[in-house]
């Protein structure tokens, strides 16, 4: 287990490592740091101003298939195949080719026989779960956010489930949940694209309490002298003549370097 420092001060990062991530099936790459040009896939513009979306793009660890893979839906079953399989084969729980065998070669006697399936199909319909060959565990109140690739180009075929997953807990595998949204379609899964991403989040944020933690102004007469200051600030202060291409950027980034705990 991870002995880092215990804190509900979402600031202040524990003193090992935030994340471990372990390799077990051994063609899956290891998680990278997501990009904040969505692999270059953003315009410039974007990127050098809108520092929202260049900040969002960042945020988190890219998360690959270990194998190039296929999957098609005929609207009641699942089919599934990869470069080397014979054929197209119906899925209900697969295991990653030669996995299984060298999962029970290399764990205690008492856990062979419990290597994580690759690829299981669930009740609903074009439902399924995909393995990233990985498991990851995460310092004392840190749990993982599992969720589509920001800002990269989406699959039109499919949709990803998000979820989290409370990883200082559960040593298990670091997997995601898809759902097939078009039939008799070929989709293709590769090596070298993101499958998702995961995102560091502290256990205080999964507090409901947080979702009431809110005030809400009804009507712009309810607007007090500071808030329209503020409102004068951020756009009557920055248009036409006054305004300087990239400010929110500069500022947000200056802040960032100055205080490296600043939002």
């Amino acid at each position: 287990m991870h002995d880092g420092q215990k804190t509900t001060d979402t600031s202040v990062l524990p003193d090992s490592a935030l994340a471990t991530f372990y390799r077990m099936v051994p063609s899956a790459s290891q998680p990278v740091p997501a990009d904040q040009a969505a692999g270059g896939t953003l315009p410039l513009r974007a990127y050098r101003y809108c520092e929202p979306i260049r900040v969002a793009s960042g945020l988190g660890w890219y998360v690959f298939p270990p194998i190039d893979f296929s999957l098609t839906w005929d609207g009641t079953q699942i089919f599934w195949t990869y470069d080397g399989a014979s054929d197209w084969m119906p899925l209900d729980a697969a295991q990653f080719p030669k996995f299984a065998a060298e999962f029970d070669a290399n764990c205690p006697e008492d856990i062979r026989g419990y290597s994580p399936p690759f690829l299981a199909s669930v009740l609903q319909p074009g439902v399924l779960q995909i393995w990233s060959g990985l498991i990851a565990r995460t310092a004392p109140d840190w749990c993982l956010l599992i969720r589509e690739p920001a800002n990269l180009p989406k699959n039109q075929h499919f949709q990803g489930f998000e979820g989290v997953v409370e990883t200082d807990r559960w040593f298990g595998p670091l997997f995601t949940n898809i759902r097939l949204t078009k039939t008799d379609t070929r989709v293709d899964f590769k090596r070298d694209h993101p499958l998702f991403t995961i995102q560091p989040l502290h256990r205080s944020h999964l507090n409901p309490k947080i979702n009431q933690s809110v005030n809400k102004v009804g009507a712009m007469s309810e607007l007090s002298e500071e808030d329209w200051n503020d409102y004068r600030a951020t756009i009557v202060e920055r248009v036409g003549d006054k305004r300087v291409p990239g400010d929110y950027a500069k500022t947000a980034r200056k802040r960032r370097k100055s205080d490296p705990s600043a939002p």
